[in-house]
C-alpha cells in the first residue's frame, strides 16, 4: 500500500477479519475469542478518549454517554485510518471504576456499537485515566480497510 502526496486514494483488497471461537470455551460469551489477520494489514489505534473538538473531556461523571462518545471517536479514528467497526480484530475498554456495574454499563454501549461483530474485547477497570473527569477508554486493533488512507491531509498538500 502507497500513497504518494497529490496522487488519489488507492483502493487495497479487502481482507476480513477472521472471528474464532471454540468449541471447548464457553460459548455463551458475548464475543469470539481471537482473531486471525493477514500479513502486514493492521492498525493499532492509540485509546480513544471522550475528549471533544476543544480538547474537553464530555459527560463528566456519566459513563454511559463517556463511552458513547468514546465509541463516536473511536469510529472516527478508525475511518481516517482506512477501517471501520467491521474491521476490528480486538477492543481494549477501560473504565474508571472499581464498581462492576460501572463497566457493565459501558460494556453494553460498546457491545451494542459493535452490532454483530463481536470482536474479542478485554474490559477493565482502573483507578485512573489519563484526562481529569476521563472514564472511559478504548483502544483497538482492526485490519486496513478498503481504501488507504491520504499520506497526509488534503489541506497540507502541494499541487
Amino acid at each position: 500500500m502507497v500513497c504518494r502526496v497529490g496522487a488519489a486514494v488507492e483502493t487495497i483488497p479487502r481482507m476480513p477479519a477472521q472471528l474464532v471461537r471454540s468449541d471447548v470455551l464457553y460459548s455463551g460469551a458475548p464475543y469470539a475469542y481471537a482473531s486471525v489477520a493477514p500479513p502486514g494489514s493492521l492498525i493499532f489505534t492509540a485509546g480513544a478518549c471522550p475528549i471533544d473538538e476543544n480538547g474537553t473531556v464530555a459527560a463528566v461523571g456519566d459513563y454511559v454517554r463517556q463511552a458513547s462518545d468514546t465509541m463516536a471517536n473511536l469510529v472516527t479514528a478508525l475511518a481516517a485510518a482506512g477501517a471501520s467497526i467491521g474491521d476490528v480484530l480486538k477492543t481494549t475498554v477501560y473504565v474508571a471504576s472499581g464498581d462492576r456495574g460501572d463497566l457493565y454499563a459501558v460494556w453494553q454501549v460498546v457491545h451494542s456499537a459493535f452490532g454483530a461483530h463481536d470482536a474479542p474485547s478485554t474490559l477493565v477497570g482502573v483507578t485512573v485515566l489519563g484526562y481529569s473527569d476521563q472514564l472511559v477508554e478504548i483502544e483497538a486493533v482492526a485490519l486496513v480497510g478498503q481504501q488507504a488512507p491520504p499520506s497526509r491531509p488534503e489541506s497540507a498538500r502541494q499541487t
